[in-house]
């Protein structure tokens, strides 16, 4: 398939060298798209129907004419033959869908459903289910067990062989409508929104194409962890960023403490800002006068006022408003002028629109904002401050976001990454934010309330899918309920779905991290893992930093993986102790090769990242690393739930009490 496409000649083909250079990209694309991976079979599975999959269901008579089915196979992409004769069906094809929701009480028309099994790429087992032999028991399928508890090293993989029903379900829901998945560690949730949007993408690829999808993650290892995930299914379009990507209108050279950090993040500071913007509108206390020619015309300060007044009513955008102004003034005139006997057209209302005194009551009456400016003002002029937040931000809280030194310009100022989500929410008020078709949102509970609102400019007219577990929020802001959140997003509509069963984390690992839960997360759901291997979990008291290291080496004699993860302020300690031992290791985020499967990961990076082994440093130190012990435990939570195979505690200081 991709030999013919790079076979194609496109010389005659084209009118222009544009459309020819357009063509070219589209075909290079093609080509990438349809790229080889290594030890990636191009089929996982067989479904052998009992009779074709679009017909509808026989009656008895039918089935007594022995009505033959047909027999696919399920692949990651389509696959062609020379003559176009499908060969593998695409996972995310209607026909592939009983693939994964097929079972004995619903066998959905399948007679026999295969599973294949490889290593390094070669076909090394199958497995069949007949779903339709009432004398065949339901069984566990290893190979499905096996391909779940595979080792993982390198990036994120896709899960298209091992997807489960009640996750398909939500990979599979409609483009129109939002979605929020609460789960726990290990239960898929970042695996499901990704293969969500290729879905998408197959079925609306049309309409997202013109308007575009978007993946957000909490920082830049994470993006960097699941990249390879969509291109693994052919789809290469789809842009990944951070919240504070989409919000970079400023240098963000500067920090705040929690408090104040709460408070910008909170969604009152969205009226703050509105009452700021719209206090730069002035009511005309002068008429404008017009001259043309030898007439002159005059709109009197009434008039002008009256507009104002419309224009504000609306609450549109400030800049649409700024920029309908003077239309609307040009409009009082030609009334005047059709009133006097003169036919004036568009082309008069445009050059009256321009003219010097119109112009120059429009600067006087709403003049330009520069958000980042406006934005500087409130945060560093009291009085300015307090006029747009009475009755909103009392005064402790007005003390706690104001800057303490004046600032000269926007350049010079230490914007903190609260500060850009104000300057975007600002600018937004001057400028309409685009829209995309489709946006993923991965650990969402971590998002104040104004980041929500940046997120859901990007979203307006599109539909979202909201990924995140209460659990491991790990943000003094970390919202406490997902319609709460989703209120904010703008989509208080989403349908909120809920993944209990775990894949990723062993039995045991997940128990003793569920200790935690009623500190952090009353009332929700444990994760309930449905591994069979329990794995490997021990809880090592230290003396020194070199058992620590010691404890990694044990881990690395096994096949996969290995994450050091310890609180942030602890790192320089292992760092050293590291290398004087003279074991390699990789930063967060970065690929584990054969000869380096040792990751050191700061505690505040380790979210949504996996591991065959960790080795969690000092518990203790992790929670005293946050600014309070809620947040804490919920990091805590967050590090001991990286384990995909086994974890070990290794501990100088006592463990945190909810450990118990």
């Amino acid at each position: 398939m991709r030999e013919d496409v790079e076979n194609l000649d496109i010389t005659d083909v084209t009118a222009n060298w544009v459309n020819a250079a357009v063509l070219q990209h589209q075909i290079d694309e093609r080509i990438k798209a349809l790229a080889d991976l290594s030890h990636t079979p191009l089929f996982f599975g067989r479904l052998d129907y009992q009779r074709p999959p679009n017909r509808p269901r026989p009656d008895i008579a039918d089935k007594a004419e022995g009505a033959e089915g047909e027999r696919f196979y399920i692949g990651r992409r389509h696959v062609h033959d020379a003559e176009g004769d499908p060969m593998v069906i695409d996972w995310r094809a209607p026909v592939s869908q009983p693939f994964y929701r097929a079972s004995k009480k619903d066998p959905m028309d399948v007679g026999l459903r295969r599973r294949f099994g490889y290593t390094s790429g070669d076909l090394t087992a199958y497995e069949d289910e007949h779903l339709s032999d009432p004398s065949e028991a339901a069984a566990t399928s290893k190979l499905l067990q096996q391909e779940i508890e595979r080792p993982r090293v390198g990036p994120m993989r896709d899960i298209v062989a091992t997807i489960q029903p009640e996750q398909d379900e939500i990979v599979r829901a409609g483009l129109g409508g939002s979605v929020c998945v609460q789960g726990g560690p290990g239960t898929g949730k970042t695996a499901v929104g990704l293969h969500r949007v290729a879905y998408l993408l197959y079925a609306h690829r049309e309409r997202l194409a013109r308007t575009g999808t978007l993946v957000i993650g909490p920082n830049k290892s994470f993006l960097h962890y699941i990249e390879q995930v969509l291109p693994a299914l052919g789809e290469l379009e789809v842009k990944q960023a951070t919240v504070d990507d989409l919000v970079a209108h400023v240098e963000v050279r500067g920090t705040d403490d929690a408090t104040a950090a709460v408070v910008k993040g909170d969604a009152r500071m969205a009226e703050v800002l509105r009452r700021a913007v719209r206090s730069h509108v002035t009511l005309p206390t002068e008429g404008v006068v017009v001259v043309r020619g030898s007439r002159r015309w005059r709109v009197p300060a009434y008039e002008l006022e009256t507009i104002v007044g419309e224009l504000l009513d609306r609450d549109i955008r400030y800049g649409a408003a700024r920029e309908a102004l003077p239309q609307r003034i040009a409009h009082a005139v030609l009334v005047q002028m059709e009133r006097s006997g003169e036919a004036p057209d568009d082309r008069v209302q445009d050059a009256v629109a321009r003219n010097t005194a119109v112009k120059a009551a429009v600067k006087a009456i709403w003049p330009p904002v520069d958000p980042a400016k406006l934005v500087l003002r409130l945060l560093t002029d009291a009085d300015f401050l307090a006029v747009h937040a009475d009755g909103i931000l009392d005064e402790d809280e007005q003390k706690e976001i104001l800057w303490s030194k004046p600032v000269r310009s926007v350049k010079s100022a230490k914007w903190s990454p609260a500060d850009a989500v104000l300057i975007d929410e600002a600018t937004d008020l001057v400028q309409r934010t685009h829209s995309l078709g489709h946006v993923v949102l991965d650990e969402a509970q971590d998002l104040s309330p104004m980041q929500y609102r940046a997120v859901g400019r990007r979203c307006t007219t599109g539909s979202a899918t909201v990924l995140g577990d209460l659990a491991q929020g790990t943000t003094p802001w970390a919202t406490r309920s997902w319609d709460e959140a989703l209120a904010h997003l703008g989509k208080g509509e989403a349908v909120i779905e809920e993944l209990t069963a775990g894949f990723r984390v062993p039995t045991d690992v997940i128990a003793y991290a569920s200790r935690l839960l009623p500190h952090i997360a009353p009332g929700l759901t444990p994760v309930a893992s449905v591994r069979e291997n329990p794995g490997f979990f021990e809880v090592r008291p230290t003396t020194a930093d070199e058992q620590v290291v010691d404890a990694c080496e044990e881990l690395l004699r096994n096949e996969g993986s290995v994450g050091l993860i310890a609180a942030d302020a602890r790192i320089p300690a292992l760092t050293e102790a590291l290398a004087a031992t003279g074991l390699t290791y990789l930063g967060p985020g970065e690929e584990t090769t054969a000869q380096t499967r040792l990751t050191l990961v700061p505690a505040s990076l380790a979210k949504g990242l996996e591991y065959d082994y960790v080795v969690l440093d000092e518990p203790q130190a992790v929670v005293d690393g946050e600014p309070d012990e809620r947040t804490g435990l919920r990091r805590l939570y967050v590090a001991l739930t990286r384990a995909v195979s086994g974890l070990t505690v290794t501990h100088a200081a006592p463990l945190p009490q909810q450990l118990a």
